[in-house]
C-alpha cells in the first residue's frame, strides 16, 4: 500500500453508517425481497470502490451491471462475503430495494445516463431517487432534475471525487439537486464519505445541477493546481539540472509545509519510482497530457460568466498544447533559445525556497478564481453556495485535498460573504510574503526559456486585480474610435459634455458620424 493510499485508508476506515448496525452479508439470498438500502448501477473501479465501501459501513447494497457477466464475476471475488447482492435486470434490481429507493448511477456522462434513466422509470414510484455520481455537465443535471421533478422522481447530481482510493476509503461528494432526496441519502453519503477533522467530507451544495457545478470546478483547479507543479518540476528538472530522487526529496520538504497536499505527495512518490532497469519511469512517459473535458468545461463556463479565471483555462490550453508532440518535436529543431544565458548561476536554496513560495501563491490564486467562478454562478443560476461547506468538501477524499483548504474552510466560515479569498487578512499576508520570490521565479524561468503559463498567468492576475487603473481605457476608446462602441467617463471627470454613467460616443477624426452602436455585454 502507497502511503497516499495509506493516507486515505486512515481517513474512513471503522466507521459505521449513522443508525445503521452491521447487516449479514446478503449474496446467499436468492428471492426479491426488498433488502437493499441503497442500490447503484456500473460496475467499474469507481462503481465497485463505492460498493465495497457502503458495506463496510453497514449498508445492504444491489449492485447492477449492464453485463451481467460482471456482477457475477464481482460478487464472486471482491465483494464476496459482504452485505452485497447482484441483479441481473433493471426489474429485479428495483424490486430488491427499500422504499424510497436509492437509485445512484456511475455510468458514462451524456446519452447513457438519460437511457438508464428511462429504463429506470418503469419500475421506480413517486418518491424514489435517483442519483447520478458521474462526471455529468451541469446543465444535463438541472434539465434531469425538472424532467424527474415532473414525474415525482427525486434527482440527485453528486460530483464524487477521490479516485479509485478515495472510493473505497472515503470520497469527497458535492450532492445537489432536489433538496427533498438531501434526508434520505444523508445518512449514506456522510458516512461513506472521508472525514477531516471529524467532520463528514459531503454537504448538500443546492439546487439543481449545483453539485455537478461544484465538482466541475473542483476538477479546474485540479487541473490548475497540477499544471504549477508540472512546471515546478520542469524547473526543477531543466533549469536547475536536478534529478528525480533530488525533486522527490524537495517535494517531501514541501510536503511537510504549506504545500501539504494530495498531489505534491504522489507526485513524490512518482519522483521516487524507478523502472526495472533501475530508471526514473517518469522519464520514460510520453510528455502528451489527456483530458476529459470538465477542466474545459470551467473555462468556457468562466467565459460565459464573463469571470477572469485565467490559472485554470491556461492549464487547460498547455494540456492542448503538449498533444502536439509531433510538431512541438519540428519546432524544437527550428526554433532556437535565445537568450544572455541557459544555465541557472544563482543561489540554487534561495532559488527552491522561491519556488515553494511562488507555488503556494499560485495556488492561492487558483482558488480565489475559483471561488469567484461559483460566486458568480450561484447568482447567475439562482443557487445558494455555502462556500464554507463546499471548502470543507475539499479537505479530504478529493484529488486537490490539503492543509491549505483548512484556510480557505476558516476564511469563510469567519466570512461568509467575503467577496475575494485575498481579502481575507491569512491570505492576504500569505500572497504579500510570497511576492518577491514569485517574482524572481517567474522572470528567472522566462529568461531561460522555460514555459510557466499558469506560475505567469497567476502572477499578472494578481497585478491585474491589484490595480486600481488598467489599460482598459485606451481598449475604450480604441473601441469606440473603429466601430463607435462608446465608452464611460471615469466619475472624477464627469460634466455636462461627459455625462458619469452614460455611454459617449466621441467623432475621434472629425470625419465620422454621431451615430454609435448599440451597447450590451456578451
Amino acid at each position: 500500500m502507497s502511503s497516499a493510499t495509506a493516507r486515505l485508508a486512515r481517513i474512513n476506515i471503522g466507521g459505521t453508517a449513522l443508525g445503521s448496525p452491521a447487516r449479514s452479508p446478503l449474496s446467499s439470498h436468492t428471492d426479491n425481497a426488498p433488502r437493499g438500502d441503497f442500490g447503484l448501477i456500473g460496475l467499474a473501479v469507481m462503481g465497485q470502490n463505492l460498493i465495497m465501501n457502503a458495506a463496510d459501513h453497514g449498508f445492504n447494497v444491489i449492485a447492477f451491471n449492464r453485463t451481467v457477466s460482471k456482477v457475477d464475476h464481482f460478487l464472486a471475488n471482491e465483494a464476496k462475503g459482504k452485505s452485497i447482492e447482484g441483479a441481473h435486470s433493471i426489474e429485479e434490481f428495483c424490486a430488491k430495494l427499500k422504499k424510497p429507493r436509492r437509485v445512484m448511477m456511475l455510468v458514462m456522462a451524456g446519452k447513457p445516463v438519460d437511457d438508464f434513466i428511462e429504463t429506470l422509470l418503469p419500475h421506480l414510484e413517486k418518491g424514489d431517487i435517483i442519483i447520478d455520481g458521474g462526471n455529468s455537465h451541469f446543465p444535463d443535471t438541472n434539465r434531469r432534475t425538472k424532467y424527474l421533478a415532473s414525474k415525482g422522481i427525486r434527482f440527485v447530481g453528486a460530483g464524487v471525487s477521490g479516485g479509485e482510493e478515495g472510493a473505497r476509503y472515503g470520497p469527497s461528494i458535492m450532492p445537489g439537486g432536489n433538496e427533498e432526496a438531501w434526508p434520505y441519502i444523508k445518512d449514506v453519503f456522510q458516512s461513506i464519505a472521508a472525514k477531516s477533522d471529524g467532520e463528514a467530507c459531503c454537504e448538500w451544495v443546492g439546487d439543481e445541477g449545483a453539485g455537478h457545478y461544484v465538482k466541475m470546478v473542483h476538477n479546474g483547479i485540479e487541473y490548475g493546481d497540477m499544471q504549477l507543479i508540472c512546471e515546478a518540476y520542469d524547473i526543477m528538472k531543466r533549469g536547475l539540472g536536478m534529478p528525480d530522487k533530488e525533486i522527490g526529496d524537495v517535494l517531501a520538504k514541501w510536503n511537510k509545509g504549506v504545500l501539504d497536499s494530495f498531489l505534491i505527495e504522489i507526485t513524490r512518490d512518482i519522483m521516487y519510482f524507478n523502472d526495472d532497469d533501475g530508471t526514473p519511469l517518469l522519464e520514460k512517459i510520453l510528455d502528451s497530457a489527456g483530458q476529459k473535458g470538465t477542466g474545459k468545461w470551467t473555462a468556457i463556463n468562466a467565459l460565459d460568466l464573463g469571470m477572469p479565471v485565467s490559472l485554470i483555462a491556461e492549464a487547460v490550453l498547455a494540456r492542448c498544447l503538449s498533444s502536439i508532440k509531433a510538431e512541438r518535436t519540428r519546432a524544437s529543431k527550428s526554433l532556437e533559445f535565445v537568450g544572455r544565458s541557459s544555465k541557472f548561476d544563482g543561489n540554487k536554496e534561495q532559488f527552491l525556497d522561491d519556488l515553494e513560495q511562488a507555488l503556494y501563491a499560485s495556488k492561492i490564486i487558483s482558488y480565489a478564481q475559483g471561488f469567484m467562478l461559483m460566486q458568480e454562478a450561484a447568482k447567475e443560476y439562482g443557487w445558494k453556495l455555502n462556500k464554507p461547506s463546499i471548502a470543507l468538501m475539499w479537505r479530504g477524499g478529493c484529488i486537490i485535498r490539503s492543509v491549505f483548504l483548512k484556510d480557505i474552510t476558516a476564511a469563510y466560515r469567519k466570512s461568509p460573504d467575503l467577496e475575494n479569498l485575498l481579502f481575507d487578512d491569512f491570505f492576504n499576508k500569505a500572497i504579500h510574503k510570497a511576492q518577491p520570490g514569485w517574482r524572481d521565479v517567474v522572470a528567472k524561468a522566462a529568461l531561460l526559456g522555460l514555459p510557466t503559463p499558469a506560475f505567469s498567468t497567476a502572477l499578472s492576475w494578481f497585478d491585474g486585480y491589484r490595480t486600481k487603473d488598467l489599460p482598459a481605457n485606451l481598449l475604450q476608446a480604441q473601441r469606440d474610435y473603429f466601430g463607435a462602441h462608446t465608452f464611460k467617463i471615469k466619475p472624477e471627470f464627469a460634466n455636462a459634455k461627459y455625462k458619469e454613467g452614460e455611454n459617449i460616443h466621441v467623432n475621434w477624426t472629425g470625419r465620422g458620424g454621431n451615430v454609435s452602436a448599440s451597447t450590451y455585454q456578451a
